[in-house]
Parts: structure tokens; sequence; C-alpha cells
């Protein structure tokens, strides 16, 4: 990375190799005119250099025709010579997160940010088998501990949202040392900003809903470009207050926002008219589209409260946010405990505390505690054991929005309600021990707690790990990869079919901004899409872990009049079929696509693997293959 990035993080740089998201204000382009002409000028040519260096000239009908992943390291490299500066991640996967080259599994199915990682958990696994053959009674045999033991569980209660935002409530050292830990990492002010952990993305979105004043601010905006069960929730819980909801829409085949439309919706003749809730995405999840921050500005001037999605930032994107510049009335994130191996976690409310006095008192579940792996099987011994009970204690923790459809999701369920649920602590004391009675090595956390000034400090070694990398490596290092497979997979194309290309890439292609997420199709010889369920269980026999969503909100112009008619579906009670009546359904109209999301931790080798993967179809009789391979396998024969 050239040094002179290094010295404009504060203002972006213009070198083409770092992110500048503040500069796509157009407020700042109008008085930065001349870094404008420059950034630009970057962007353009970081799209050129990708085009003309990867594979130019060049498509790919046969997947044996494919160069191997040497060779095609090697002409990465020297379309992004850069990416050598980011080995330190490569490092770090190596020493920490181990895990993913020993099982040789690709986790493409995750967005947003872990909060410890493997070695560390392991870690945990050993110091609680010596804390428990030492200070308390012998355990009954069991298995040796699996890599997915949990830092923590969450416990559900009921309360009134509004009082616990005054008031807080009675939260352990744990707690507030989680807390702490989290808003120092999204740089939120507790001066300003009030928290509380819920079970997952759509319980805040959902506690939020409730307690929002829509009977005076009667409207609900919402910028998505995508179905999301948090967003649905809100707008089901909205709609039952007498909210009126709309939404932006989407250009094709761009996927841009329709501005002129969005703009009617958020402005009002009257600025200081009380309007309703904005919510806002920043990225999305799906595509990887990233919109202009001035939306905001626009809706805070139209008398608008802000709500602003943050489960689809990177890592340390909240540091380019500019907090401080929107001060949103409200903040969603999420994080879940340990990338490629245990995706549940919990979600964060934050509301300003100016804001706090309009929200209505309501009495609403989806407010957690954040509770300890010792307490968890204290709490599971103050229950009958039955198993109803105990699958309510632990579902909340399980579950995360939008990760429901992941192939890698599900199979940790089980794993985890084992470990979670068993009883291998049951020689434990039921009774609860003070905090400055317990043996320090049960209340920390693989070397995660610390005292400092009496207080507890949780070491959350993935969060650490991104502070230590910065915003523009981490960054960089995205961008690289996920263009270079947008290239790629635009170079597949069927044989002796006059170039109809394998893939269809929704939403931004090779841009300098555009997100790690990335939604596609693929399409065989005929021009049928397969089916995205289908391109998920065949990725995962080769594991590969993607996932599937529903692009919505798409508007058509008379040129794509044609086109609207071929690719548009309903969904609705769970599946998915061709429109057959346009004017009915618009709102559950749309597109299933693949969805596949390069976290911090991702290589070249994994975009090479989904690369290669993807390349299989265009053999025509590949999905027939491996139906009589996975018959074979296992002696019968299975719905694919």
């Amino acid at each position: 990375m050239p040094p002179s990035c290094l010295n404009e993080v504060s203002q972006g740089c213009l070198h083409g190799c770092c992110p500048t998201p503040l500069l796509n204000l157009p407020t700042q382009e109008k008085t930065i005119s001349k870094p404008r002409s420059s950034s630009s000028a970057c962007r353009r040519d970081f799209a050129t250099t990708t085009t003309s260096t990867i594979f130019p000239n060049t498509k790919f009908t046969n997947h044996e025709s494919l160069p191997s992943l040497q060779e095609s390291f090697l002409e990465f490299l020297k379309a992004y010579p850069q990416y050598s500066a980011t080995d330190l991640i490569d490092q770090i996967r190596a020493q920490e997160y181990y895990h993913l080259s020993l099982s040789d599994h690709t986790c493409l199915d995750y967005i947003g940010i872990g909060l410890f990682s493997y070695s560390q958990l392991q870690d945990q696994g050993s110091s609680r088998n010596q804390v428990a053959s030492s200070s308390y009674p012998p355990l009954a045999p069991s298995p040796p501990l699996k890599s997915d033991f949990p830092f923590f569980s969450i416990s559900l209660k009921t309360g009134n949202l509004k009082t616990q935002l005054l008031h807080g409530d009675r939260e352990s050292e744990f707690e507030s040392a989680m807390k702490k830990r989290i808003m120092g990492f999204l740089n939120i002010s507790e001066n300003d900003y009030c928290m509380v952990f819920t079970a997952n993305r759509t319980s805040a979105f959902k506690l939020l809903a409730e307690a929002y004043p829509f009977q005076s601010n009667q409207k609900l905006l919402t910028v998505y470009d995508y179905q999301s069960e948090a967003v649905e929730a809100m707008t089901n819980y909205s709609e039952k207050k007498g909210a009126q909801i709309m939404s932006a829409e989407f250009s094709w085949p761009r996927l841009r926002i329709q501005s002129a439309k969005l703009k009617k919706m958020v402005e009002s003749k009257k600025k200081k008219k009380k309007r309703g809730l904005f919510v806002f995405p920043l990225h999305s999840r799906i595509t990887g589209a990233r919109y202009p921050y001035l939306w905001m500005s626009i809706a805070q001037e139209n008398g608008w409260h802000i709500l602003i999605d943050a489960c689809a930032l990177g890592p340390k994107d909240m540091d380019s946010f500019g907090l401080s510049l929107f001060r949103p009335d409200f903040l969603i994130c999420s994080f879940y405990k340990v990338f490629g191996e245990n995706p549940s976690g919990f979600g964060c409310l934050f509301v300003k505390k100016s804001i706090i006095p309009i929200l209505e008192a309501t009495t609403s579940a989806g407010i957690v505690n954040i509770v300890p792996a010792k307490k968890l099987f204290q709490l599971r011994d103050e229950t009958s054991g039955t198993d109803t009970e105990l699958e309510q204690a632990s579902k909340a923790g399980l579950r995360e929005d939008d990760l429901a459809s992941s192939s890698s999701f599900s199979g940790h369920l089980q794993v985890r309600l084992e470990h979670e649920l068993s009883g291998e602590l049951k020689g434990l004391e039921d009774s609860e021990i003070r905090e400055s009675e317990k043996p320090a090595d049960l209340i920390k956390l693989g070397d995660a707690e610390s005292s400092r000034n009496g207080r507890q400090e949780i070491e959350c070694r993935c969060l650490d790990q991104v502070d230590s990398l910065g915003l523009i490596l981490i960054s960089n290092r995205a961008r690289y990869l996920i263009n270079w497979l947008v290239n790629s997979l635009m170079k597949l194309d069927h044989p002796n079919t006059e170039g109809i290309p394998l893939v269809r890439i929704y939403g931004p292609k090779i841009k300098f901004e555009r997100g790690p997420a990335l939604a596609f199709n693929i399409f065989d010889w005929k021009g049928e899409k397969v089916e995205p369920v289908l391109v998920q269980k065949l990725a995962d026999r080769s594991n590969i872990s993607l996932s599937y969503g529903f692009l919505h909100n798409i508007w058509f112009s008379d040129k794509y009049a044609e086109e609207k008619e071929r690719i548009l579906e309903v969904r609705g009670n769970g599946s998915i079929k061709i429109v057959k009546n346009k004017s009915k359904d618009k709102a559950d109209q749309g597109i299933t696509v693949v969805t596949a999301a390069l976290g911090f931790l991702a290589n070249f080798r994994d975009t090479y693997k989904l690369w290669a993967f993807v390349a299989q179809f265009l053999d025509a009789d590949f999905v027939e293959k491996e139906r009589w391979r996975y018959t074979a396998l296992n002696q019968k024969t299975v719905e694919v």
C-alpha cells in the first residue's frame, strides 16, 4: 500500500486503494471539487484495471479449462499487487481460525462480525475442563469438549423497553463489560446513547416498532432491495398501530435507488412536521450495494426519526460512518460468536437519550440478558428440566435473522443444544455464587476477562484483531476479492450457445465502492434458472456454505417490460412461482437469488473455490450427475 494512503485515512485516500465512503456525500463533493475529480478518476481506473487485467478477452466454456488456483492467484496479484499488504489477515486466520483450513470449509454465508476467535474458544474449553476437575466434584464421563462450547448464552426476559432505557436494570459485571466493549468498538458514546441486548436482529426491529409512537408519527419508510424477516416484523407491528407503510424502489437492472420517488416520499412541504420512522440500511446485505449517506440528512431535515440498520456493516465500517455527523435516533446491529463455527449471537438496539421520552411504554419479549456459560447450567438446574423449558431457554441464542437459510447454521444448532443442555456440569453447585467468591477461571472466557480498577474487561479477540488491522487494510482486501470474483463469474459462458452467460449478477458488478456481498443466479444452457436452493445444496456437498435471498421492490421501466414478465416471481407461504397476474401480490413480487458474503477472513482460495464450483454448471449434465452420485452414496433416492 502506498505510504501516502496511510497518511490520508482521516480525509479519505484518493489513490484508488482506500475506502472513502464519506466522500460519496454530495454535500462534501460540492465543497471539495478537486478531490472529487481525483477520487472519481481512481474509481474508474479501478474498474478498468480489473476488467483489462483479469482474464482479458477470455471466456470459459468448460470447467476443466479453468486455470489452476496457483495460476489464478498470480494473475490476481498482477491486477491487485497491493493485496500482498494484507497478508497479516492470513497470519491471523492461520493462527486463530485454523479450523477453516483443517476442515477445508469455505464460509460464505456470514455477514457482520464475530466476537471471539476459534483459538480463544479452544482455550476456554481446556480451561473449563481444568477448573471442573480441580474445584468441583468429578464430572460424569463425557466426550471431549467440542469446539463450539459457548462463551455465553442469553436468557429471555419480558420487560418495558422505555423503562429499561431510562432506568436500566440490574446487570451483571459481565454484561456491563460486554456492553462497554461493544460500544467502544462501534465508537458510540455512553453519554449520548442507551443500549439493550436483544435476542437477535429481528427482535430489535420488533421491539422498536412496538415502542415507537406511530399514532403521532404515522409513517414508516424503509430502503431495502431484499425481503428481510426483521423489516417484515417491524412492518407488521407498525401496521397494527395504524402506520402508513412506504418502501423505496430499485431500478432494474442495476438495482439503484429510484431517487426521484424516494425524495418525494421523504420530503415534506412543512419542514418541522412530524413524519415518522425512516429505516436506512447503509449497505444491502444481499447485493452489496452501498447507498448515499445524504438520504439521512434529507430525512432529518424533513422531520423523520432515523433508524440506522448497521447489521450489514463490515468490520471497522463504523469508523467511516461518521456517527457524530448524522447522530441517528436509533441504531441496530448484531454480533455472532465465532466465524465459521458458531453463528449464534445477539442483537443490539441503541436509542439516543434525547429520544427516549417519546417512546411508548410497552411490555414485550425480545430483550435479553447475556449469561456467562457457568450461569447457563445454573439456570438449567433451576428449571424442572422439561424439554420445552430447555428449548425455550436456549432458542433465542440459536437463531439469527437472515442466517436461517444458511447451510452451515443449521448444522450448529443441534451440536450446541447437545452441549448447552447436556448434564455435563451436573455436579456444579445449584446455589448462586457471588461474583467475588467465584474461582477466577470460572468467569474468565479463555483469558477473556480481566480486572482493572475493580472492573471486569472482556477480551473479544475477534474485535481486537479487527481493531488492530484497521479500516483500510480490511476494506482493500474485501474490495480486491469481491471484484475479482464478480469479474471471473462473468467470464463463464455456456458452450455452443452464442455466448449465453452462465451467471447473472444482480446489483453492482465491478465497482470500487461495493460491499463484499453478492447476489447471483445460475442459468442452464437453455436459459432456465437453476433454483437457488438446489445451488445451495450442491455447494454444501463441496463444503461451501452459501445462502439465498429474495430481491423485491424492483421497478421496471417500459424498456424492460418483456424481461419483467420472464423473471419476476411471487413469494408466499414458503413457495415461489412465476408471477401470473402482475396486478396482484406486488409486495411479494421479486427474484430469488443465491447469495455469498466475504468476511474479513476470506482469502483468495475461498473465492476461487466458489468460482470453480459455479463453473461446474457449464457441464449440462452436472446436476443429474450429482443426483446419481448422491443416490449411490446413500443407497436411496433423495429429492434434490
